[in-house]
């Protein structure tokens, strides 16, 4: 017979599946888990009551232990940004950089990339800058002669 918190616990379980499937973050699934042994548990006569909290101290056990072996398991790899990866790296000025007028270039890797000068000075063509910060498709540069060394 089925009976509301068999419908219930059926619910949780496709809910956090589908979560999980759309996130891939290894937390909905512990809780599709804990939504099948509840339902083992309903099956089996439980109240509501001791459904729900199987299903709360499964769900806080598998958590704290399930989430961080997973997290190793799935050796998440992180990609590293454009920012990551070029911050404090050096570019050559392609285009004089000159907020007043507008313009600025510069070639990093064989990339070019609109600059702006981080303290609004006047950068000639040819000359080498220090990337400061990148937005989106805009570097910010310091120009080389003027970094101070540590």
């Amino acid at each position: 017979m089925l009976t509301l918190s068999l419908l219930l616990w059926a619910i949780v379980i496709i809910v956090a599946v589908l979560i999980e499937a759309s996130t891939f973050q290894l937390i909905s699934i512990w809780f599709a888990v804990s939504g099948f042994i509840a339902l083992i548990v309903n099956i089996m006569g439980a109240s509501f009551g001791v459904q729900f909290a199987v299903f709360t101290i499964a769900s806080v056990i598998l958590l704290i232990i399930g989430f961080p072996i997973g997290r190793k398991l799935a050796d998440f790899k992180k990609t590293p940004t454009n920012f990551e990866i070029n911050k404090g790296k050096f570019a050559t000025v392609i285009e004089e950089i000159n907020i007043k007028n507008g313009t600025g270039r510069v070639r990093l890797n064989d990339v070019d990339w609109i600059a702006v000068s981080s303290n609004g000075n006047i950068i000639p063509k040819d000359s080498v800058v220090m990337i400061d910060e990148i937005k989106g498709t805009k570097l910010t540069v310091t120009l080389k002669d003027t970094i101070k060394s540590i």
